[in-house]
């Protein structure tokens, strides 16, 4: 906020500027843009109330200041805490190991044995014999 000495100065340019005779026309117009601003905001204002049913005045925004929150704190409350359930994953993972230890030695979709099932597929590639040609599809090119 500008003190009474910057308030004075600004006053004494405007006086230069725009000209004793011109000064009270344009008080006016900025008096009238005042008003306009405070008018939409109370509109918007009573808008969001309306269509949120929330009064901004009512509204906890300590709540919401990121200056209270420690990044450090957060990763490691996130890091350490176990989520329910975490044994049960753990035995299905397993399960899975297992599974797929067992299948043979191709299994299908193109997936090598001991991946999990819901690891991302390898692409199996086939070599062609020296002298092969390569397939030919004419319904695709």
């Amino acid at each position: 906020m500008p003190g009474m000495n910057e308030l004075f100065i600004l006053l004494v340019i405007a006086v230069l500027v725009i000209g004793p005779k011109r000064l009270p026309e344009y008080t006016q117009k900025l008096t009238n843009i005042v008003r306009e601003i405070r008018r939409m905001a109370s509109g918007a204002r009573e808008q969001l109330k309306e269509e949120t049913g929330v009064d901004l005045n009512e509204v906890d925004w300590r709540k919401y200041d990121p200056r209270q929150y420690d990044p450090r704190k957060i990763i490691r409350d996130a890091l350490l805490e176990e989520e329910p359930g975490t044994q049960a994953a753990a035995a299905a993972q397993t399960a899975a190991a297992e599974a797929d230890a067992a299948a043979p030695a191709e299994a299908p979709g193109g997936v090598a044995p001991g991946v999990p099932s819901g690891a991302p597929a390898t692409r199996v590639v086939e070599r062609l014999a020296p002298g092969q040609t390569a397939p030919f599809d004419s319904d695709a090119t």
